[in-house]
């Protein structure tokens, strides 16, 4: 029964009395595109487009991957933080990546932590894909907040072994429409703080709530670069526009999510 597909219904009931208009697709190859194109078309935010089989999904520096039918909760939000300054932007990640790990912890009754900048971890292994898009509409510019989590994969199911899944952490099934409906209140709130503050993360808590979930600070860190450069060093902190310190062999360097390819823990030689 937990694999059954998700009812239009039973999402509309979840998420009744929310801002969110939600709409079902039994199969789409992004859900991301989807609602991109609703924007560019001029889509008023408050859409949240998801799937039971996302075919083509893309994560962040255009990254793939497929999951089977009726495992994953795969799903996409429209928002338009039009009074918040452009440059503050880049913490819509991070900000989501802070709601579907609270959203994880009423749900699945699991321990959740961020890899910086936005994947869920539960057990050290990643549940959780986010990207984050900006649109421009006919009248304004607008973001689209991807999700991937994968919900009730088996272990085998599993595309890597870094990867886990939310039935396998938890030891039992956990409800899909239940962890929709978790996230998009998560996401709604903190979305209308950090909105009030005028995109302000210090101001609005996000930043010391990223931080407190933020299991990459306090590690020791290798980061791989482009053009094959690479830094090793301790993660000491997140700054005020998100981006990760590293304290490295010439002194502390901050890095935003798209100055680096991947950031991993760096083991002591043997």
């Amino acid at each position: 029964m937990w694999r059954l597909p998700l009812r239009t219904d039973a999402v509309a009931t979840a998420l009744a009395g929310s801002r969110w208009r939600p709409e079902v697709l039994a199969s789409s190859p992004s859900t991301n595109a989807v609602v991109a194109d609703r924007a560019r078309a001029g889509e008023s935010p408050g859409l949240l487009v998801v799937t039971d089989h996302q075919t083509a999904g893309r994560g962040r520096l255009d990254r793939t991957w497929v999951t089977p039918a009726g495992v994953a909760l795969t799903f996409s939000m429209l928002v338009a933080p039009g009074d918040v300054p452009v440059a503050r932007w880049p913490w819509l990640p991070l900000l989501a990546g802070v709601a579907v790990a609270h959203a994880v912890r009423r749900a699945a009754g699991v321990d959740a932590r961020l890899k910086w900048p936005n994947d869920v971890l539960v057990d050290d292994a990643k549940t959780t894909g986010i990207l984050v898009e900006r649109v421009e509409g006919p009248r304004h510019a607008s973001a689209v907040i991807g999700i991937g989590v994968n919900v009730l994969q088996t272990r085998d199911e599993l595309p890597v072994d870094t990867a886990t899944s939310l039935a396998v952490a938890a030891g039992r099934p956990v409800d899909r429409v239940a962890l929709l409906a978790a996230i998009a209140d998560e996401l709604g709130r903190g979305y209308d703080d950090w909105c009030a503050a005028a995109g302000d993360a210090g101001a609005s808590g996000l930043l010391a709530t990223y931080t407190g979930l933020c299991a990459t600070v306090g590690l020791q860190v290798r980061v791989e670069l482009p053009r094959d450069e690479v830094l090793i060093g301790e993660a000491t902190g997140i700054d005020e526009d998100g981006r990760l310190l590293v304290a490295g062999p010439s002194g502390a360097v901050a890095l935003g999510a798209g100055d680096v390819v991947h950031v991993r823990r760096s083991l002591p030689p043997a």
